[in-house]
């Protein structure tokens, strides 16, 4: 799934301009790894320093693990790179489910980043969500637009922690906001918002299994899902596997 339709010897198909398709989860990791790892040295070019919101769970905690073990990571400098997230649980620092503990296992452990610009979301220390939230949008003002935003999808059609029907949606004053009673665990989370969603060149979905079929259709033909209303300034570009583009018509 590379721009010339392959990712290590395995085929895909495109599906018009922004549809990629994998023929498995694996294959696809292996896809998006290539592609993060061309678009980082694209983003670099010039001697800037590249901005890229990373998302979590299963599929790209197999993506990092990718670019790690990827031969062609050397080409992009780490230090050169600052790190966001795009949503994350409201956890202690360290706990396993969070975003950024598994970025940093996968990914970000195993190559030479800068601390100082890896930016993680506040880990729970007592203070509060709503604190997190304002802090993390205080710093993202600091921050004109992102290289690239990834993105998984539930099968609800939610975004980072942007669930269908929460008041999160319409927010449109500020670039994160705490979210409360999720409707998968753990319940407090804190997420960027559409407004700061907007703020990407390129917003990659990474979306892998039939649970999500639906999620993606509906969102790919415009439908009343958060999922649909994402949309890079430059591109942006569905990257799935079989069964998550086993329902697009």
């Amino acid at each position: 799934m590379s721009a010339d339709g392959n990712a290590g010897g395995t085929a895909s198909r495109e599906q018009g301009s922004n549809v990629l398709v994998a023929p498995d989860a694996d294959a696809l990791a292996a896809a998006v790894a290539a592609r993060f790892v061309t678009r980082l040295i694209d983003a670099q070019s010039g001697g800037r320093v590249a901005h890229v919101v990373l998302t979590g769970g299963r599929v790209a905690s197999a993506v990092y693990r990718a670019v790690a073990e990827s031969p062609a990571r050397t080409a992009i400098d780490w230090g050169r790179v600052e790190f966001w997230w795009g949503d994350e649980r409201f956890l202690p620092e360290g706990d396993a489910e969070r975003n950024a503990t598994q970025a940093w296992d996968a990914l970000l452990s195993k190559v030479d980043v800068d601390r100082a610009k890896v930016h993680e979301m506040a880990a729970d220390t007592g203070q509060g969500a709503e604190a997190a939230a304002a802090a993390y949008a205080e710093e993202l003002k600091a921050v004109p637009a992102f290289d690239l935003l990834m993105l998984g999808v539930g099968p609800d059609g939610h975004v980072a922690s942007l669930f269908p029907g929460f008041p999160q949606l319409a927010v449109d004053d500020t670039s994160a906001v705490a979210v409360h009673d999720s409707p998968k665990p753990p319940p407090t989370r804190v997420s960027l918002t559409f407004p700061a969603l907007a703020k990407a060149a390129e917003v990659w979905f990474v979306v892998a299994g039939e649970d999500k079929a639906d999620a993606v259709q509906t969102a790919l033909a415009g439908g009343d899902v958060p999922a649909s209303t994402p949309k890079g300034t430059e591109r942006t570009l569905w990257l799935l596997d079989n069964a998550a583009a086993s329902k697009i018509h």
